[in-house]
């Protein structure tokens, strides 16, 4: 019987060694579609060889030597496949395992391979949501739906703009190098996203059967705090990190023994990690004190508002109530908007908060999604309508993507039913 922690910590060692073997193979000059294709294949080989056979002593060599195996296979000759496979074996010799020093090849002023990976994904000559989409396949590792469904957009209009993307690479010859200071500040806003969204997808995912998947959260944590240790006073950085910690604190208590969602309101805050949300409100300090004050800095200060109140009746609603009406001014964003009306909500009362959500029947950008229908349904419902409740809370768990939050839905509208 397999193991469920070996196999999760054997796909986490995959997803942080996978932009590694990427890098390796983009600085010896393969084109970016063949290099990404050849990873995925050795990625998928890993996947059963190891959960057969265990993992290697040196799994980095052993991804890399496969990659670049099929990449040898894709061209024609005997002689170029030798010469490729002679290069194999002597980067195999060079690759360290996990722990150890980088090689002289790996290791670079940033420390972290998959960071330049990053930056190289978010070049200007790609579109900023194309060049979002392509960091998510290439360091994230999301397919394809899991993307469409962060950007909001249809699957095939997504694979169509990641395809356009790695042509672009390809074209613009793009070369895989530390971005000089004035790129990296041209690139940060798209990489920030890049992370915030892959957090995202594992904390609350789209399409996995399990409602988080930890090995993304770890994964967007480990990266923000790789890159914050080398921009210390951004507070961005600092203000993302700092949400991630403090919305992952609650991950425990998130979920019950079942699986099943539990909500905020309802969930035992002794389970919270003190540790995280001690450091990510640190965070939240600090860069307040240095006065960056940017769009992830305010949700980081919402989600230490929530995580510092022993219960939801003590919690600050109107000082999140106002943090989210900033928000909103520096950015239209119909998700900001909703969290915005729930706010406004716990203060003024729910009528008010429903007067809101009107506004956001006209977003497009909502017409696919559950929540807008399970936040009504909540209003609704403790508005006394609980026939509209009923209505939203159903319409809700037909559209909702994953299991967890379907079932959740579910067992609101039961309980709404037995009145």
């Amino acid at each position: 019987m397999n193991d469920p922690t070996a196999n999760s910590e054997s796909e986490h060692l995959l997803r942080e060694l996978a932009p590694r073997v990427l890098g390796a193979l983009l600085r010896r000059g393969h084109d970016f579609t063949s290099a990404e294709d050849a990873v995925q294949e050795a990625l998928l080989a890993a996947h059963f060889q190891w959960t057969r056979d265990g993992t290697p002593e040196n799994p980095g060599g052993w991804l890399f030597r496969v990659a670049t195996r099929r990449l040898a296979d894709s061209h024609d000759g005997d002689a170029a496949r030798r010469r490729r496979e002679e290069r194999v074996a002597e980067s195999h010799r060079e690759l360290q395992v996990p722990g150890t020093s980088p090689p002289d090849e790996f290791a670079t002023a940033e420390g972290d391979d998959t960071l330049i990976l990053l930056f190289t994904c978010c070049h200007p000559a790609l579109s900023t949501a194309s060049s979002i989409a392509l960091t998510l396949r290439a360091v994230g590792g999301l397919t394809t739906r899991e993307i469409a469904h962060a950007f909001m957009v249809p699957e095939a209009t997504m694979a169509q703009r990641i395809a356009r993307a790695k042509q672009s690479i390809e074209v613009s010859g793009l070369t895989f190098a530390l971005p000089t200071r004035s790129e990296r500040a041209e690139r940060l806003s798209a990489v920030l996203h890049v992370l915030y969204l892959v957090f995202n997808e594992g904390y609350a995912s789209s399409s996995a059967s399990d409602l988080v998947r930890i090995e993304l959260t770890r994964e967007a944590i480990r990266l923000t705090r790789a890159l914050h240790r080398q921009l210390p006073q951004d507070g961005e950085i600092a203000g993302l990190l700092a949400l991630m910690l403090l919305t992952d604190a609650r991950r425990e208590a998130r979920l019950g023994k079942l699986g099943e969602l539990i909500p905020l309101d309802e969930q035992d805050r002794s389970r919270w990690d003190r540790r995280a949300i001690r450091e990510g409100s640190a965070l939240v300090a600090a860069a307040f004190q240095r006065g960056s004050i940017g769009s992830y800095c305010l949700q980081a200060a919402i989600a230490a508002l929530h995580s510092e109140a022993p219960t939801v009746e003590a919690t600050d609603w109107p000082q999140i109530q106002a943090l989210y009406s900033v928000l909103l001014r520096m950015a239209d964003n119909p998700m900001v908007a909703l969290n915005h009306a729930i706010a406004t909500a716990m203060v003024e009362g729910p009528a008010a908060g429903l007067t809101l959500l009107a506004d956001l029947d006209r977003d497009e950008r909502l017409s696919h999604t559950h929540r807008l229908d399970a936040v009504r349904g909540h209003l609704f419902e403790r508005a006394g309508d609980l026939d509209s409740a009923r209505r939203h809370y159903r319409r809700a768990a037909d559209r909702a993507p994953n299991p967890a939050e379907r079932h959740y839905l579910l067992r609101k509208l039961a309980r709404l039913e037995g009145h």
